[in-house]
């Protein structure tokens, strides 16, 4: 028969220190081809890569579907992304859509031109909003 002594408690085991999920090679590489493409990938994206990572699969095969040339070119689609973006006045996306306009060959010119677009059917605000963008990324 085992005798509990009163108040002497076995001490509890310790546990490892929790290590951060690594990103896989391949997501890691695509998640630096979709930064390059886009300017900038959003921190909760990336998290898909661990938290759900069939869902960031089926989003990058969707991302390459709408990013990918066919009756307009990226270049074209970007600056449609940067005018609904500023209409939304989503500044995350505004500053993302941005920052990876030159890497398709959008110039501050063609940029300012899609926000006057914007302008015309979305406001003044939106405009506004999106050229205070424009000059603080695209310098």
């Amino acid at each position: 028969m085992v005798v509990k002594k009163p108040g002497v408690k076995k001490p509890a085991p310790k546990k490892a220190p929790a290590k951060k999920p690594a990103v896989a090679a391949g997501k890691a590489k695509t998640l630096a081809g979709l930064e390059k493409k886009i300017g900038k990938v959003p921190k909760f994206f990336k998290e898909l890569t661990t938290k759900e990572p069939e869902m960031f699969n089926l989003v990058m095969k969707f991302e390459d579907h709408i990013w990918s040339d066919g009756k307009l070119s990226k270049k074209t689609k970007k600056l449609i992304a940067i005018a609904i973006a500023a209409a939304l006045r989503d500044q995350h996306a505004v500053r993302a859509q941005l920052a990876g306009a030159k890497a398709v060959g959008c110039t501050k010119a063609e940029v300012e031109e899609a926000l006057r677009v914007t302008f015309l059917l979305s406001g003044m605000p939106a405009y506004v909003y999106g050229r205070a963008q424009l000059d603080d990324v695209m310098k």
